[in-house]
């Protein structure tokens, strides 16, 4: 099913759909839409960028930088490695790394030979890997050695041809060995394990390098990622982006932002944002490859004292951030001694950006936050401030070209502009459904083939869209969703709690912080000892924050727990 094909109509007593007030305030030279017939394939593009950009500098990682030529070669003896492995066409490969210098390589050798990528979050435990590649069907899965322990307790419950270890240093030439003597001994980031029959990475780039790798026709239609979330329902599952989808939204993209970025030469992105996460992948590294820009890779965002040095180091002209990233900096000491004159936009997502971090950064870097906002299923921008502003609005801009939003009533009715309801959005890069999940596709589709975000919105006159609640339980924590569903499933768990309830409260840090609320079996069951255990089965951000005993939950009459009760009690006592 695809989701952006779906016939039917839908009242419209505004005539909100047809008029598009957005489209009078889009700013000049920016096309109202994108042409279908230049909407081709990610391998289309990166080819492209190898040959019009061969000399140019592709991504930089610990100092160490390579062209696009050199990404070329590295991504060639991919494919060749993978084919070589029998990897047919349409089966899926796994990513499981930071921002490191083989990720991109990886990445389009596996677009190349025909694969599908399923991004993991490195960070995941052995519980969450197990599910996501085991519904995925993933045949392959490229790790960060780090990370070699998780895979090793997962495996008995994984479906995997091969496993392929790499290491932080991979594709640094001399620089590598230091990167990887400091990660293995003065970090001691990586912890013993034993994975039989694993390969590692050098040897996929030597033993592909000695074979030309054969031609696969990829087309639009096929699948270029499976782009797990837990959408609005909580249930972790794969959106279906096809390569028109993903290129779509990269076209829009530029469209969008050339007019402020320009033709220069020597563009540089920082790349803090993971790869693995829609809107780095997208924006950071897909756009790069289309203009032939740089990646500015940051393995680890969260060494905000080395990320500043490395900013220090760099002539950056791109940024692309969430809130907590951007607030991180800005109070980060040597902040000030960063060259920002060469700056054209930054550009923040994935979370709401606060007013106080736009302002404090706007006075340090001297260039406002242009707030956007997408989603896993739409590739994911559907809108975007003008890179025009010059002070920080507080929404989220205006739809992209060839993408039309709605705001609707409960009943699908579409409201009037400046009346609160439902985000809907059509448009190229709205994927084509969830994988093996038809139910799911059609819980989040309008009957006239809109997308049901969960978002409640309201279109001011001149088109902009802001963003004034959420219809879902999700929690945004440092921009990743956290679905309490899952969290109450891991704490349910352990055989010293009853029930759970898990809200998100405000927090300055990471705009929400999880909380958990718990009924005991065991009187004696403490807070850390259930954290601990929380720990064990979920990814460091979904672990609550807080945990607080309670002798009840609110609940319906038929004993389904108020979540928004709960917080409305909490916030009432706050």
């Amino acid at each position: 099913m695809n989701a952006t094909t779906q016939p039917a109509s839908v009242t419209d007593p505004a005539g909100q759909a047809s008029n598009r007030p957005w489209l009078k305030s889009y700013p000049p030279n920016v096309p109202q839409v994108i042409e279908d017939a230049k909407i081709g394939t990610l391998n289309d593009i990166f080819r492209n960028a190898v040959t019009e950009y061969p000399n140019r500098v592709a991504a930089e990682s610990f100092g160490k930088r390579i062209t696009y030529t050199q990404l070329g070669r590295s991504a060639d003896a991919v494919v060749s490695w993978l084919q070589q492995q029998g990897l047919n066409k349409g089966d899926r490969v796994a990513i499981m790394l930071p921002n490191v210098m083989a990720y991109p390589a990886i990445l389009y050798g596996v677009l190349l030979a025909g694969g599908t990528v399923v991004n993991v979050n490195p960070l995941y435990t052995p519980r969450e890997l197990a599910y996501q590649l085991n519904d995925s069907g993933a045949r392959f899965l490229f790790v960060l050695e780090n990370f070699g322990e998780t895979v090793e307790e997962a495996l008995p419950d994984l479906k995997l041809d091969r496993v392929i270890l790499v290491a932080p240093g991979d594709l640094l030439g001399l620089k590598g060995v230091i990167v990887n003597f400091v990660s293995r001994h003065v970090k001691k980031a990586v912890k013993p394990f034993r994975l039989p029959k694993t390969v590692p990475f050098k040897a996929v780039l030597s033993e592909g390098a000695r074979k030309k790798p054969q031609a696969v026709t990829v087309t639009r239609d096929d699948i270029a990622f499976l782009q797990y979330t837990g959408g609005t329902t909580g249930v972790a599952k794969g959106a279906v982006l096809l390569h028109r989808n993903v290129v779509a939204n990269v076209l829009q993209c530029e469209a969008w932002m050339r007019p402020f970025f320009g033709e220069r030469e020597d563009h540089v992105m920082v790349t803090a944002l993971p790869l693995y996460h829609i809107f780095g992948l997208t924006v950071c590294s897909l756009l790069m490859t289309r203009i032939g820009g740089c990646q500015l890779l940051i393995a680890n965002p969260r060494d905000i004292p080395g990320f500043v040095t490395t900013l220090k180091k760099s002539k950056i002209t791109l940024l692309s951030g969430v809130n907590t990233l951007y607030n991180a900096l800005a109070h980060a000491p040597g902040i000030r001694e960063v060259d920002f004159s060469q700056l054209v936009f930054a550009v923040s997502g994935g979370m709401a950006t606060q007013e106080a971090v736009a302002k404090k950064w706007k006075e340090i870097s001297g260039q406002p936050i242009v707030e956007g906002y997408g989603l896993s299923e739409t590739s994911p921008v559907v809108c975007a401030n003008r890179l025009d502003i010059e002070e920080f609005t507080g929404t989220i801009g205006y739809p992209l070209p060839s993408t039309d939003v709605t705001v609707r009533a409960n009943d699908g009715t579409i409201l009037p502009l400046g009346e609160r309801g439902e985000l809907c959005v059509k448009g190229p890069q709205v994927m084509a459904g969830y994988w093996q999940r038809p139910d799911e596709t059609a819980r989040v589709m309008t009957q006239d083939g809109y997308l049901r975000t969960g978002d409640v919105a309201v279109i001011l006159p001149d088109g902009q869209v802001k963003i004034v609640d959420r219809m879902k339980d999700m929690i945004l924590v440092s921009g990743f969703n956290v679905y309490p569903n899952e969290v109450e499933d891991v704490l349910v768990r352990h055989p010293g709690v009853m029930e759970a309830a898990v809200i998100g409260l405000p927090d300055e840090q990471s705009g929400e912080a999880v909380v958990a609320y718990v009924v005991r079996k065991d009187p004696n069951l403490d807070p850390e000892e259930l954290r601990r255990f929380c720990r064990e089965n979920l990814t460091g951000y979904k672990v609550p924050r807080r945990i607080e005993f309670r002798e009840t939950l609110p609940k319906t009459n038929v004993g389904k727990v108020l979540r928004r009760v709960l917080k409305d009690e909490v916030a009432s006592n706050r």
